[in-house]
């Protein structure tokens, strides 16, 4: 059974690594490990990774892939030496994008005697609404974009995708108990949203059907970043 700490993967948002280990270090085991994006990537390459990582912490490594079928294929090939436990992909990079990062993964992992990891589509943004949905060409509201590229991703050999918590009740119906979904846009309450527009609370996330929660600075923000996170895991129940 997971254990409600398991669910959370805390955002390590920043470019400094020492920061990022050192945050890293104190939230081992008040967590179930650390999401490294493009803005860490960018700044410290595999090497930052792999500092990160020998904090013994499971990795999720978000790096949106999104290109032609052999170019992202390679690029996930490459990231499985960096032994991450979740990697994300743009589920709008279409079916055989998809399938050649499922292949490639499985693959990798086996030629490199290591644990492949979850592939994971990217839905919609949580940073979008309606609104910015209409001014690139998308019609209709994001659930209804956020299920069908779901449903795309579950046929197209993905693991999951990441989905905001306002529509992960409606993925769930849709694809199943065993399809993985990865929530962002946890903010507990009286918290700030930012640059997020489609949130909720993490029990409530869960609730809805979310397997794993990405949290960040309300998480990295706080005075105890520990005691955050486990007062934050303590409300899943």
């Amino acid at each position: 059974m997971t254990k409600p700490t398991d669910r959370i993967f805390v955002a390590l948002d920043t470019t400094d690594v020492e920061e990022a280990r050192s945050l890293a270090r104190r939230l081992k085991g008040s967590v179930g490990g650390a999401k490294l994006g493009l803005e860490f990537f960018t700044a410290n390459g595999a090497g930052g990774v792999r500092a990160i990582g020998k904090a013994g912490m499971p990795l999720f490594l978000d790096l949106k892939f999104h290109d032609i079928p052999n170019t992202v294929a390679g690029a996930v090939r490459a990231a499985i030496k960096l032994r991450p436990r979740i990697m994300t992909i743009h589920a709008g990079g279409g079916p055989a994008m998809m399938r050649a990062a499922a292949e490639a993964a499985t693959e990798a992992a086996k030629e490199q005697n290591v644990k492949r990891p979850l592939i994971v589509g990217v839905t919609v943004l949580t940073s979008l609404d309606t609104d910015d949905l209409t001014a690139v060409g998308q019609n209709g509201p994001p659930a209804d974009q956020v299920v069908r590229l779901a449903q795309l991703a579950k046929e197209s050999d993905l693991d999951g995708v990441v989905c905001s918590p306002k529509e992960a009740a409606l993925v769930r119906q849709a694809c199943g108990p065993d399809f993985k979904l990865v929530v962002p846009g946890i903010r507990p309450s009286l918290s700030l949203s930012g640059d997020q527009k489609r949130t909720a609370g993490p029990a409530d996330a869960v609730n809805a059907g979310a397997d794993y929660l990405v949290i960040g600075r309300p998480i990295t923000r706080a005075p105890d970043p520990a005691a955050a996170a486990r007062a934050m895991a303590a409300a899943l129940g």
